[in-house]
């Protein structure tokens, strides 16, 4: 049983979803009145479904390990903190959906959801939006979610393929009621009324179309009322932040099967090689293993191309035995994976290499409760000095006052990063921030970098053109960090034996 409240659009609700019965007894001091789950319809919607494709997702489930309860408490979490913020008001927030974007004409880049309207409803389709809003008379988080969405249309669906429409946009998601994209017109009329709060990221529309056809007026009457339009991004960047039980299960999975290429990919650098094919090779296994798409461009990097930071053109061939740096990440069902591991040693580089796996392990030990990433990054940039010095990149003489900006010379950018639904998640977060137990970081996300321009002639000769990566990523626990990519071979003995070669 799925307890969804049925309310017809601006008018007052007659019952408030709960999870009573459940442990999520934080609302159970809200008063219910369950209802029956509604049936998904039995045709293919604009994205995978329980009836549509039983092998991935479980009844109940929206995305693939993501119930509706799971997204419904999200949603009563984000108006408990819009609570916090402001009491006493009715509030409405409204988040748009990315459009579909076109490589030329009418050909399409494959459509990638805005991840904080993802986060709140599960839906994946372009062209939508999401309000939550305030019941009249009950306290907040008592709200009801509504989905506006593209009315369905048999000639477009014939090019684009199947749209959910309104009934199965309710049915899959367990949003309180859904509309056509047309009808939100007679909200917003609604919202300009001055005791109503607007949450509503107006400044950087991410659907530039919708904000124009239906928020640019209401953006611009709230600026001349008592109740301006508040931002939401930052709230919902706070709920991402900590991730649950079943989102770490995903990032599990995006690690295994991100080790696991990487493994791969691994047996198959032999040189000479192209990297284009390292490559394909690649997002080939991650995707021969579930995965939906690669996060970004990977980088497949031989000898002093390892130097740019994203370099992703991965059109060269490697010719002897340099080192070859991958930076790769895989998405699961919009859960990131982001690893750095490198296939090939000379002496030089397995020397610098073992220098920069000493200090990550030191750095990936301080990954806990009440450290920030700002200390980790503090720490790192203090041993890889220390390393610098051993292996006669820096002078034995460098003062205190001169070596930070020397390492970021070699090192020049932070130590980590949030990894959750984005690569680089939550970017308007604080890298000073406490960390937690449920936060999934990288060092520099998991990683770590020493950049040797091949023209630099301060170091030694052997070191020149060498840029080294490694990194993890790790789920803060209570005790223990959990690195999510620990089966991706990183010991140099390890490697070796994957790859076959030798210094």
């Amino acid at each position: 049983m799925v307890w969804l409240p049925v309310q017809r659009l601006l008018q007052p609700a007659r019952g408030m979803c709960c999870f009573s019965g459940c442990k999520l007894c934080y609302f159970r001091n809200l008063s219910i009145q369950p209802v029956q789950q509604r049936k998904i319809p039995n045709r293919y919607l604009g994205q995978p479904s329980p009836f549509t494709h039983p092998h991935l997702l479980k009844a109940g489930e929206v995305t693939p390990g993501l119930s509706q309860v799971e997204y419904a408490l999200r949603r009563h979490k984000l108006m408990a903190q819009i609570n916090k913020e402001v009491q006493g008001m009715d509030h409405t927030v409204i988040l748009l959906s990315n459009p579909t974007y076109y490589m030329s004409n009418d050909i399409p880049y494959t459509f990638h959801q805005d991840t904080n309207f993802l986060y709140l409803c599960g839906f994946q389709e372009p062209d939508s939006i999401l309000v939550l809003q305030s019941v009249p008379g009950k306290p907040l988080p008592s709200h009801k979610a509504l989905l506006f969405v593209p009315r369905r249309d048999p000639s477009r669906e014939l090019w684009d393929g199947p749209r959910s429409g309104t009934d199965g946009a309710m049915a899959l998601t367990g949003v309180d009621e859904a509309y056509t994209i047309e009808e939100f017109r007679h909200l917003v009329a609604k919202l300009k009324d001055e005791s109503c709060i607007v949450w509503y990221d107006f400044a950087k529309p991410v659907h530039p179309q919708l904000h124009s056809d239906y928020l640019l007026h209401l953006a611009e009457v709230k600026a001349r009322s008592k109740n301006r339009i508040r931002s939401i991004r930052h709230l919902v960047q706070n709920l991402r932040l900590v991730k649950s039980a079943a989102e770490i299960e995903r990032m599990k999975i995006a690690g295994e099967v991100t080790s696991q290429a990487f493994i791969e990919t691994m047996f198959a650098s032999k040189v000479p090689v192209d990297e284009a094919f390292l490559y394909a090779k690649f997002e080939f296994e991650c995707r021969a293993r579930g995965a939906d798409i690669l996060a970004y461009p990977p980088v497949v990097a031989g000898g002093n191309r390892s130097n740019t930071l994203h370099y992703v053109k991965n059109n060269q061939l490697i010719k002897v035995a340099h080192l070859t740096c991958r930076h790769k990440m895989e998405k699961w069902f919009y859960w990131m994976g982001d690893v750095s591991s490198p296939v090939m040693f000379t002496s030089p580089q397995a020397e610098l290499y073992q220098a920069v796996l000493e200090v990550q392990k030191s750095c990936l030990r301080l990954c806990s409760p009440g450290v920030s990433l700002e200390n980790i990054y503090s720490l790192m940039l203090t041993l890889i000095g220390e390393k610098l010095k051993d292996l006669g990149i820096l002078q034995k003489s460098t003062s205190e006052n001169h070596l930070f900006k020397a390492v970021r010379k070699y090192c020049p950018h932070h130590v980590g990063h949030y990894l959750g639904m984005d690569v680089h998640d939550t970017p308007d977060v604080s890298r000073s921030l406490l960390l937690q137990p449920g936060m999934v970081i990288t060092i520099e996300p998991v990683i770590l970098r020493i950049y040797i321009p091949e023209d630099d002639v301060s170091a030694p000769e052997r070191f020149r053109g060498i840029g080294i990566r490694i990194e993890d990523d790790v789920v803060v626990t209570e005790n223990t960090p959990l690195i999510l990519s620990a089966d991706c071979p990183k010991e140099i003995y390890d490697i070796e034996q994957v790859c076959g070669c030798s210094p």
